[in-house]
């Protein structure tokens, strides 16, 4: 069974900075593309930054030049640094594995990230 386990999330204060972690328990061999996904109360689902095998990756237009997603050498491991933060940010983020086998896709247990004075 994959596994995601996520860290990093907490309460920041507005322009203030945090880094989130997702390691997948599967090879980089297994992994198409990795991405961090939040979800705020009364909101669906969205996409924050993806990032591929091949190193391809994309932003959602509101975190664009104030979020970095990376990925760890072992390639089986996703960083999302945020910067810059904005009370819009405050949701509960989501890690998520696009897989080349079965399950496909799994997500992570999701991280809060709370942006307050």
């Amino acid at each position: 069974q994959v596994q995601l386990v996520e860290s990093g999330g907490g309460l920041v204060q507005p322009g203030g900075s945090l880094r989130l972690s997702c390691a997948a328990s599967v090879s980089t061999f297994e992994i198409d593309a990795m991405g961090w996904y939040r979800q705020a109360p009364g909101n669906q689902r969205e996409l924050v930054a993806r990032i591929t095998s091949g190193g391809s990756i994309m932003y959602a237009g509101s975190v664009k030049g104030r979020f970095t997603v990376s990925r760890g050498n072992a390639k089986n491991t996703v960083y999302l640094q945020m910067d810059s933060l904005k009370p819009e940010d405050t949701a509960v983020y989501y890690c998520l594995a696009e897989l080349r086998g079965p399950p496909y896709l799994t997500w992570g247990q999701g991280t809060q990230v709370t942006v307050s004075s």
